[in-house]
């Protein structure tokens, strides 16, 4: 049945692959990947930045521009929300709805929508790409609403936090933060300024970067290292 499905879904988009399979414990590596494909897959892929608008991105948003309106997280959230979350206002405001209704369902069916008229990336990417980010979206299962509220305070315990940060963490961001020196600002302002962004990065990664996923450990682990960098780590 699964490479029933396959056929078709190549048939329809023009392209041949086998359809991903259900996620098991072995594919949580490539469900993090796939979470970094969801944050910015052409620096994961190495694939060159687009430079023009994305064709679905809505002329409505003029705030946005070029490779960024390429990122599966500007129209669909790091909430995966879309319209209805985080990006309901700001700059990323869009209209665009989320991808909460597609976990537990077919990965084959994200395939497809990748390579859809509406987002065009079947010749961007590889199978393997497009069948990480259908692992990613049909696993996802953490609301991030019940943990970060509309105020973007965190719901987590800091002092655990502060252990794991210093532990896990300082490593490379140094305990106060403001490392590597790429950083736009020190991890305590961008955590701040943007929780879900960073809870994200936390629990699969920073594309291309050597940054652990906490993906396999339990969700408030990384809720309390979101909640430590928050409330105590500097901002300026």
């Amino acid at each position: 049945m699964v490479r029933v499905i396959a056929a078709a879904v190549a048939l329809v988009c023009g392209a041949a692959f086998l359809a991903p399979l259900p996620a098991s414990a072995d594919d949580s590596y490539r469900i993090a990947r796939g979470g970094k494909l969801y944050d910015k897959w052409f620096a994961v892929t190495g694939a060159e930045k687009p430079a023009e608008i994305h064709k679905a991105w809505p002329a409505s948003n003029t705030k946005k521009k070029g490779d960024v309106t390429w990122r599966c997280k500007s129209c669909h959230g790091w909430d995966l929300r879309g319209k209805d979350g985080a990006y309901a206002k700001g700059s990323y405001l869009t209209g665009i709805g989320g991808l909460r209704s597609l976990s537990g369902g077919d990965p084959a069916k994200v395939v497809a929508a990748i390579q859809d008229e509406t987002h065009g990336m079947g010749g961007m990417m590889s199978a393997t790409d497009m069948e990480d980010i259908s692992l990613f979206v049909t696993n996802y299962s953490v609301k991030m609403e019940e943990h970060i509220g509309a105020d973007k305070s965190v719901k987590g315990d800091a002092v655990k936090g502060a252990a794991y940060y210093n532990t896990i963490c300082a490593g490379c961001h140094d305990l106060d933060g403001k490392k590597p020196k790429e950083l736009p600002a020190p991890l305590g302002a961008l955590t701040a300024d943007n929780p879900w962004e960073i809870l994200h990065k936390i629990q699969y990664g920073q594309p291309n970067e050597a940054m652990p996923s906490m993906l396999a450990l339990p969700l408030d682990v990384s809720l309390d290292i979101l909640a430590y960098m928050a409330s105590d780590l500097p901002k300026e």
